[in-house]
């Protein structure tokens, strides 16, 4: 059995010698995108079974030769992207099922996913596997040596996928590291090293050709919409240099705290920012969503004293902020050159209408949203609706919920357009205190 794990340098006269793009992002001489009438760098260009895992270890996107020699076609019409564990397929594919390395192929996938998930997720996420598949897999895991994997962007193990007693069939299957996922692909003989590695190499090109041909799937979906108040005035009142300075002030900050709290960034229409999150290993998708949120809310406070001292002005930057769950159909949408992620459905929709219905930079959730957390981390937010007294002073009623059409007149003008959520239960998000991050030990 041969099960020889490597990682792949890529020092940047590497990439220099096979023209591609070095750490700076120059391009060498001599590749293939410098060839006259040579074919553009594709993930077409591997000709090997290929496919891409998210960070639980769900099948997002898998080329046909994956679907035939790895998979056999049984990821075909599987909706719900909770349904295609990785594991759940290579442990009934037939073709794999005989193979010489069988474990050790398992043992790899098992060795990538200990990096980023515990032993109790990994088998949470493959709990409707049988008796002898769970002990199988909890067998090869506690096999695992973690030092034979480094932190490298890039690794490789060398496998016999013929079946046992049959002529070796080796496979050389490399494996790249996105934030996005993780891709593998199989290769059984490398007639051009030269044009795989620097396909592999150009990390940017293998992930956009990916996710622009990754199927839409059925996935749990917590969406935050923020809008900044008073644009249109403040717009208004601002040359057109110092308006699209300040939106991009804002994007920037609130870039950083997309990126630390696993959000995927949608299409907005406006000055505002849409964000998707998605169940990740290990920590609460809606949490995410609700830490980011505030997070996004206290830097929102910072921008506004910068923009006060350098203007002297009267306006308050502040953004209303929407955040609602659902499960929905998450995809992109593609030109020849551009390509976004969306979500279809009315969770979106939803959202947004919250954003809409916030003001003075408040931050409302729907009921759902909340119920979605746990018990602790829902002991966390202090959160309710504002009513008036007796004497008609504005008090917080903890731990409550209304009906938007209990809170405004949807007869006029103004609220019109909340009709439709006009029964969604509410409540505004008044403090937040963060856990400490836990300790999380790999078993």
């Amino acid at each position: 059995m041969t099960s020889d794990i490597k990682s792949i340098p890529a020092p940047d006269h590497e990439y220099r010698k096979l023209g591609m793009s070095d750490a700076s992002g120059n391009q060498g001489r001599g590749g293939l995108e410098g060839m006259s009438g040579a074919p553009r760098l594709s993930i077409d260009l591997i000709d090997a079974p290929a496919y891409l895992v998210n960070q639980r270890f769900e099948l997002e996107w898998a080329n046909d030769l994956a679907f035939n020699e790895i998979f056999e076609g049984r990821v075909t019409n599987i909706a719900d992207i909770s349904d295609r564990n990785i594991f759940k397929f290579l442990l009934k594919s037939h073709k794999l099922l005989a193979a010489e390395d069988r474990d050790s192929l398992l043992r790899f996938h098992l060795s990538i996913a200990k990096r980023r998930l515990t032993k109790a997720s990994i088998f949470a996420l493959n709990k409707d596997l049988n008796a002898d598949d769970v002990a199988n897999l909890a067998e090869l895991h506690d096999q695992i040596d973690q030092d034979g994997l480094d932190g490298s962007s890039y690794q490789r193990i060398s496998l016999n996928l013929a079946a046992s007693g049959q002529r070796a069939k080796y496979f050389e299957i490399f494996v790249l590291f996105f934030r996005e996922g993780i891709f593998f692909s199989y290769h059984r003989a490398i007639e051009s090293p030269d044009l795989l590695l620097q396909v592999l190499s150009r990390r940017d090109i293998v992930i956009r050709d990916v996710l622009k041909r990754r199927q839409p799937y059925l996935t749990d979906v917590a969406v935050l919409v923020a809008d900044l108040q008073d644009s249109t005035k403040i717009c208004a009142e601002l040359p057109p240099e110092q308006y699209f300075q300040l939106i991009n002030d804002i994007w920037q900050a609130m870039e950083r705290k997309q990126r630390q709290h696993y959000a995927t960034h949608g299409k907005h229409v406006g000055d505002g920012v849409l964000y998707y999150f998605l169940p990740q290993p290990d920590t609460n998708y809606v949490l995410n969503a609700l830490t980011c949120a505030w997070d996004m809310h206290e830097t929102m406070a910072s921008i506004n004293r910068e923009w006060e001292r350098k203007k002297n002005w009267l306006n308050r930057l502040v953004l209303n902020i929407g955040l609602h769950v659902g499960q929905e159909w998450f995809g992109t949408l593609q030109t020849s050159t551009h390509f976004e992620f969306t979500v279809l459905g009315d969770t979106v929709n939803t959202a947004a209408r919250l954003s809409d219905f916030a003001r003075t930079g408040s931050i409302w959730a729907s009921k759902n949203f909340l119920g979605k957390l746990t018990e602790g981390e829902r002991a966390s937010v202090r959160y309710g609706v504002r009513r008036n007294d007796v004497s008609g002073h504005d008090i917080l009623v903890t731990e409550t919920y209304s009906r938007i059409g209990n809170l405004v007149d949807l007869e006029n003008p103004q609220y019109m357009k909340l009709k439709d959520i006009s029964n969604l239960a509410v409540t505004e998000i008044v403090d937040f205190e963060r856990a400490l991050p836990a300790v999380n030990l790999r078993n």
